[in-house]
């Protein structure tokens, strides 16, 4: 093995091919699409380079700032309601319970559902003449709560919310429980043995040495949320008046809509650039934690 990992030829052997498709799938067209995003160009006609100014007309419409604010909206929720949810969920199932694998796979089982057929289950349960929300409002007497759950646009944003929590709550789920779950036996019995009761031992054992865990699902619920697309096109694309609004969304409206492709090329790069800063923030700020 070691000898393997000394022979270069051996390792270019392997990874350049990976790196190459790399390039050729992700690397590639983000340099594209920066380079459509200094162009005034419908996908058609001879394209005008314009330099900045998509970049400039951007920050200037307040719809895009609409859906940025949106995606932010999104992106807090996810880590301050979907993570700590998932959090509970894996430490009660690493904890030890009846039926542990089964509750397991039962909570994982949405990820591996297609967003398209989970925006359409939850279109039925809003639906607000027959939907399983409103009628189950009508049964408990609570008449005065029914609502256009996707019409209204003071409720749109968070129905929409809804299914992406329960959606992949079980993968940060099974992240946080396969990391606690690596954690040594002899390191819980011992605080077992101190006197710390499970709570305790959560919070101040399991939780501070999944830490390297917790940073990665917050990055990845970050980012999640900032290119959310698929459950809000089908379920309100956008509306009620942009109030569920998000960039990736208003991106392929402008592509394939207004036919706007350096504008929406624009919004592409600023969800990267956007994604990228996150990232970086998020990794900074669990850094300087952990030395503290």
């Amino acid at each position: 093995m070691e000898r393997a990992l000394r022979d270069k030829k051996a390792i270019c052997f392997f990874v350049v091919p990976a790196l190459v498709w790399f390039c050729a799938i992700a690397l590639i067209p983000v340099f594209q699409s920066a380079g459509y995003s200094l162009l005034d160009w419908d996908g058609i006609r001879e394209a005008k380079f314009i330099g900045i100014d998509n970049y400039m007309k951007m920050f200037q419409d307040p719809l895009f700032f609409k859906a940025v604010w949106n995606s932010f909206l999104l992106a807090a929720a996810s880590v301050f309601i979907q993570l700590p949810i998932s959090m509970v969920l894996a430490l009660v199932l690493a904890g030890g319970v009846k039926g542990e694998n089964f509750y397991r796979n039962a909570f994982f089982v949405p990820v591996i559902i297609s967003g398209t057929i989970i925006a359409h289950l939850w279109l039925k349960i809003y639906h607000p003449s027959y939907g399983l929300l409103n009628l189950g409002l009508e049964a408990l007497g609570l008449e005065s709560w029914q609502r256009e759950w996707l019409g209204d646009g003071n409720t749109a944003l968070a129905a929409c919310f809804v299914p992406m929590v329960w959606q992949y709550i079980g993968y940060h789920m099974l992240l946080f429980y396969s990391a606690a779950k690596s954690i040594s036996p002899e390191i819980i019995e011992a605080a077992q043995v101190d006197g710390a009761t499970k709570f305790q031992t959560s919070c101040k054992v399991i939780i501070p040495m999944i830490v390297p865990m917790i940073k990665a699902c917050v990055i990845f619920a970050i980012i999640g949320s900032l290119k959310s697309f698929d459950l809000i096109y089908i379920l309100t694309n956008g509306g009620p008046v942009h109030a569920s609004e998000v960039p990736s969304l208003l991106m392929y409206k402008k592509i394939f809509i207004t036919n706007e492709y350096g504008y929406a090329s624009a919004i592409a790069i600023f969800i990267i650039l956007e994604c990228l800063l996150f990232t970086f923030i998020v990794q900074k700020v669990f850094n300087r934690l952990q030395k503290e």
